[in-house]
C-alpha cells in the first residue's frame, strides 16, 4: 500500500512538473491579420519584429510567435480567425494590416473579449468612434492626415482655393475624402468639389481610360498606388501643371517589391517618417537584408505595431489588462516616430508631408 501510495504521489508531481516545464516553453503569441496573400510586406514587417525581438532575448526566457492569418474569402472570414487567434492560440493581442471594413470586424471581435486591437493601416476614423479602450492605431488616421495636408496645400497656395478631390471609389478611400471635406468646411464653410473613380469591371485598378481631368488649382488623391499612376498618366499627357497632393495610402499597396517612387514625382504626401531617421534608417538595411526588398509604409507601421505590442507584454507581463493598460500610456520611439495614443486609441502625433523629388522622398 505504501508502495502504491508513493508511486501516485510521485506520478502527481511528475505530472505537475511536465505541465510547468509546458508552460515555461510556450510561445507568447501575438496576433497578425492581413487581408489576402499577396500582403507580403505587412507580414515581413512583423515577422522582422517578431524576429529581432526573439534575437534579444524573447521576454523572461520565451519566445515571441506570430499567429499570422489572411481574412480573404466570404464576409465574416475576419470575425472567424480573430476568433480562433484569441481562444485557439491564446494570442495576447492582436495587430492588424486591414482595410476599414474587415479591421472593423476583427476590432468586434476584440471588444468582446478585451483582447488589445492594434490596427497598423487602417486610418477609418469609425474604427475609434466606439470608445473601445483597447483599440490602438499606430499609423495616422483620417483626420490627422487631412490637416496636415490642408495645412500643405494652404500653405503653397497661400489659401485652400479651388481643390480637386479626386476619390477611388472604395470604403476606405470614400471615408478618407469625406474626412478631408469635413475639416475643410469646418474651417472655410467651403465643401470642395469631388470626383469618383471607379474600377473597370473584372479588374482591381480604377478605370481611368476614359477619364477626362477637369482644371483645379490643386488635386488631392485618395486611394491607391494604382489611382494615383492612373491619374498621373493623364496629367502628365495633358500636360498640367497644377500641384497634387494624396494621402499616404497612395505610397503602398501592401505588396512585396521595392518602392518605385519614382512614379508619385513631385507629389506631395503624407511622411511616414521612417525615411528620414536613424532608426528608420536601419530598419531599412535590416529589412532588405532579411527579405531583398526595400520596405514601404506598409511594413514599417506593421513593424511598429508589433514592437509596441511586444514593448507592453515586456513591461506588463502577459496578463490582457495589463497589456491593454499598458499601451494606454506608452511612449514608444518607433521607425515611423514617436507613438503614444489618445484616449480613443488614436495615434497622437500630427504626421509631416513629404515631395517626392528625383524618385525619393524629401521633408516638404
Amino acid at each position: 500500500m505504501h508502495i502504491i501510495r508513493r508511486f501516485f504521489v510521485t506520478a502527481f508531481f511528475s505530472f505537475f512538473f511536465i505541465i510547468s516545464v509546458f508552460a515555461q516553453e510556450k510561445d507568447l503569441n501575438i496576433g497578425f491579420l492581413i487581408p489576402d496573400r499577396t500582403s507580403v510586406a505587412a507580414r515581413d514587417g512583423a515577422l522582422l519584429a517578431v524576429k529581432k525581438a526573439n534575437e534579444q532575448g524573447g521576454c523572461d526566457g520565451k519566445k515571441f510567435s506570430l499567429i499570422i492569418r489572411s481574412t480573404a474569402g466570404l464576409w465574416g472570414t475576419g470575425s472567424k480567425v480573430a476568433v480562433s487567434m484569441i481562444f485557439d492560440y491564446d494570442v495576447l493581442a492582436i495587430a492588424a494590416s486591414l482595410d476599414g471594413r474587415n479591421a472593423h470586424l476583427a476590432e468586434q471581435i476584440t471588444t468582446k473579449t478585451k483582447v488589445a486591437f492594434v490596427s497598423t493601416w487602417s486610418t477609418d476614423m469609425t474604427l475609434s468612434y466606439a470608445f473601445v479602450p483597447w483599440f490602438f492605431r499606430v499609423i495616422p488616421d483620417d483626420m490627422t492626415q487631412g490637416r496636415s495636408l490642408l495645412q500643405g496645400i494652404a500653405g503653397l497656395k497661400e489659401k485652400t482655393g479651388d481643390v480637386l478631390l479626386v476619390s477611388e471609389d472604395t470604403y476606405d478611400a470614400k471615408n478618407a475624402m469625406g474626412t478631408f471635406m469635413k475639416i475643410v468646411e469646418k474651417r472655410t464653410g467651403n465643401i470642395p468639389r469631388q470626383m469618383l473613380i471607379k474600377k473597370e469591371s473584372g479588374t482591381d485598378d480604377p478605370g481611368m481610360t476614359d477619364f477626362s481631368i477637369p482644371a483645379a488649382e490643386t488635386y488631392l488623391l485618395f486611394g491607391t498606388p494604382a489611382l494615383a499612376a492612373a491619374f498621373l498618366e493623364q496629367y502628365h499627357h495633358r500636360g498640367l501643371t497644377a500641384p497634387v497632393f494624396g494621402n499616404l495610402s497612395i505610397t503602398d499597396d501592401r505588396q512585396a517589391h521595392t518602392q518605385d517612387l519614382s512614379r508619385l514625382e513631385n507629389v506631395v504626401t503624407i511622411s511616414p517618417g521612417f525615411w528620414f531617421t536613424d532608426k528608420g534608417i536601419a530598419f531599412q538595411k535590416n529589412f532588405r537584408k532579411q527579405y531583398g526588398y526595400d520596405p514601404g509604409p506598409a511594413a514599417a507601421y506593421a513593424y511598429d505595431g508589433i514592437n509596441v505590442i511586444i514593448e507592453a507584454v515586456r513591461k506588463a507581463g502577459t496578463n490582457r489588462n495589463r497589456i491593454i493598460g499598458y499601451l494606454s500610456g506608452i511612449r514608444y520611439e518607433g521607425v515611423t516616430g514617436e507613438i503614444r495614443f489618445d484616449d480613443k486609441g488614436n495615434r497622437r502625433e500630427q504626421p509631416r508631408l513629404m515631395i517626392i523629388r528625383n524618385g525619393k522622398p524629401s521633408s516638404f
